[in-house]
């Protein structure tokens, strides 16, 4: 069994520096777990503790029914692929896969039989002769996953693998690792900033910012039920939309007032947002849940308004609108063939039964 616990985990560099702030964390046996946040928010330092990198200031690790606080990384039964690959350049790829387990004296057959087989399942059989530099970067990035996958570890550790490569070869990547993960059954643990990779690849992700875990939860939930204004404004692309606004109340009816329009909230909403009448707070709505009214059959005036269309993005099966309140902008992603004039005021329909509220202060959500 491959369970990874954290608890209460600190890391503190001189002048008091916390960097992983009691990070308290469960990832179980076969789970894909996701670390991910802004660059300096601690998800590498805190998967460098988990592999024995970096020393815990404060806290447990357990990996299965081991606590290995004091246990050296090589004892561990962990593997770690990093961002640069970190290949030996004067060897072929068979010697680098075959490097870990030189060093801990496998016999020579079993050594050959684990290469062949990791390279078979990543596709790299016939460069197994090659050095690194006749590689691209998506082939040496599989010598690296090769090397983790002959050991054989309890846990796999991700440090941002993806980032060196580009576009196209980090969405053939995220495939490879996602096969790979189903065909090796162990737990995963992958660090990245990139909120796609997050959200494709995880069981499960944790949000982290300034060295604190915000949120873990299924990508879905962090998407759809993000804990507090970043969550929100971290997952999701286009990120979503923030307006600032008041809520007010007319003819028993209540409605969020941004300044330039209002609109009115559904009433399974009203409850919880009644407290706040008269008071500041941030609206959020992402861009798939604004619509362009003339291809909606039944708009409300209510959650109806006004927009000038700045720009236009086509991107390929949709097109994302750049729009203007006058106070606020905010993108709407619309269907391929929604082309309205720019520069020109459009009419534009909210999905209230999707908006997000946060408060002001806290910037905790509301609603």
């Amino acid at each position: 069994m491959a369970q990874v616990s954290l608890r209460n985990v600190y890391k503190t560099y001189g002048n008091n520096v916390t960097a992983v702030d009691n990070v308290s964390l469960g990832i179980e046996n076969k789970e894909f777990l996701v670390l991910v946040g802004p660059s300096g928010c601690g998800k590498s330092t805190t998967l460098r503790m988990i592999a024995g990198l970096e020393e815990i200031s404060q806290g447990k690790i357990w990996i299965g029914d081991r606590l290995v606080n004091d246990v050296p990384a090589k004892d561990r039964n962990i593997a770690m692929v990093f961002q640069n690959y970190a290949l030996y350049p004067h060897m072929s790829v068979f010697e680098n896969m075959a490097f870990g387990l030189k060093l801990r004296k496998y016999p020579k057959p079993e050594i050959i039989r684990r290469v062949n087989e990791a390279a078979e399942i990543l596709g790299i059989k016939q460069y197994l002769e090659r050095k690194p530099r006749e590689l691209s970067g998506g082939e040496r990035q599989r010598v690296a996953l090769g090397r983790a996958i002959v050991r054989k570890p309890l846990v796999f550790l991700f440090d941002e693998p993806l980032s060196n490569l580009d576009a196209k070869r980090r969405v053939q990547m995220r495939t490879e690792i996602h096969k790979l993960r189903l065909r090796l059954q162990t737990t995963f643990i992958y660090v990245t900033h990139d909120q796609i990779e997050a959200m494709t690849l995880g069981d499960r992700i944790a949000v982290m910012k300034d060295g604190k875990i915000l949120q873990c939860a299924e990508p879905m939930t962090i998407y759809d039920k993000p804990i507090n204004k970043f969550v929100a404004s971290f997952i999701g692309t286009p990120p979503i939309n923030l307006m600032e606004g008041r809520i007010i109340k007319q003819e028993r009816r209540y409605y969020f007032d941004e300044g330039k329009f209002k609109v009115r909230l559904v009433d399974e909403m009203v409850t919880v947002m009644a407290p706040y009448e008269g008071k500041p707070v941030t609206m959020g709505i992402r861009s798939e849940d604004i619509y362009d009214k003339l291809f909606v059959s039944q708009a409300s005036p209510d959650n109806t308004i006004q927009a000038a269309c700045e720009v236009i993005e086509p991107m390929g099966a949709e097109v994302y609108l750049h729009l203007n309140t006058g106070k606020h902008p905010f993108i709407a992603r619309v269907g391929a063939h929604d082309r309205p004039e720019v520069n020109r005021d459009m009419d534009i329909v909210f999905d209230m039964n999707k908006v997000h509220f946060f408060d002001p202060e806290t910037e905790i959500t509301i609603v």
